[in-house]
């Protein structure tokens, strides 16, 4: 069963700061100072667990464009799970929750685009490198 909670204490926070070790720095190869930044105090963040495993992390944050969905991370053997696609529905019911009124965006990493269509973004201008990494950015459309 996965479960999804909007993260408020210390512990819940570490765990997902290890999962986007895992994913990002370990897998993907992003520096670890690239990764963690100075929105980590101010950014909203959230935990999945799988049957109680801790499985998936993401954050959102306030900036001048809108509503930025970030960090979005499920570690391999989870992926294929819906895991992913739970955490992305929580992220945006409390986001149109608290700020209907802005526009809500995120940076997709090019293998991920497919599936942020599938849940109401779609591409915005061209192709990008961030940490060498390919990405697109992406707008919410509902």
């Amino acid at each position: 069963m996965i479960e999804l909670k909007r993260i408020d204490q210390e512990q819940d926070l570490k765990a997902a700061y290890s999962i986007r070790e895992k994913v990002f720095v370990i897998e993907q190869q992003v520096p670890a100072d690239a990764e963690y930044d100075q929105y980590e105090g101010t950014a909203r963040h959230y935990l999945a667990t799988y049957d109680g495993v801790p499985c998936g992390a993401a954050r959102w944050r306030v900036t001048d464009k809108g509503i930025k969905l970030e960090r979005f991370a499920v570690l391999q053997e989870y992926r294929n799970k819906n895991v992913g696609a739970k955490v992305l529905e929580a992220v945006l019911q409390d986001v149109q929750e608290e700020h209907a009124d802005k526009q809500i965006y995120l940076h997709a990493q090019l293998p991920a685009v497919k599936f942020y269509k599938r849940h109401g973004f779609e591409t915005e201008g061209d192709m990008f490198s961030e940490c060498d990494i390919q990405h697109y950015k992406m707008i919410y459309r509902g």
